[in-house]
């Protein structure tokens, strides 16, 4: 299957669901297990399974498999404008209150997964250098 680049009328669309801001948000600087976006989100695992597969689809977000983990990260887009775009986007969503509580609910499960009982054998999500 030849992967197609990312446009900016994919990236607009992609973007245009609160959901999927949140869900990228959480992977602004790391890859992140399924199960930790359910637990951070507090949102079903079906729902957000939905929202990781229109962002794969859309080439913004790859997934890596480890056992029965499935890890997701943002795929910077290749068109600098579309990467811009992005990066302006991601900015801003780190004043975003919601967003801001998103990002301390999930370090708050990375430091003690084993307090969350769907976390207790997950993977702690890996920062990107």
């Amino acid at each position: 299957m030849v992967k197609r680049s990312l446009d900016l009328d994919t990236l607009l669309r992609t973007l245009a669901d609160r959901t999927r801001l949140r869900l990228l948000n959480l992977m602004r600087d790391r890859e992140v297990c399924v199960c930790y976006f359910v637990e951070t989100l507090q949102t079903s695992q079906p729902k957000i399974s939905r929202h990781l597969a229109y962002l794969r689809r859309s080439g913004l977000v790859s997934a890596r498999r480890e056992g029965l983990w499935q890890h997701y990260s943002i795929v910077p887009p290749a068109d600098h404008a579309v990467a811009n775009v992005l990066r302006e986007t991601l900015n801003a969503m780190a004043s975003d209150k919601e967003a801001q509580k998103d990002i301390q609910r999930l370090d708050r499960a990375c430091c003690n997964p084993a307090k969350f009982v769907k976390l207790q054998t997950a993977p702690v999500p890996a920062k990107r250098n």
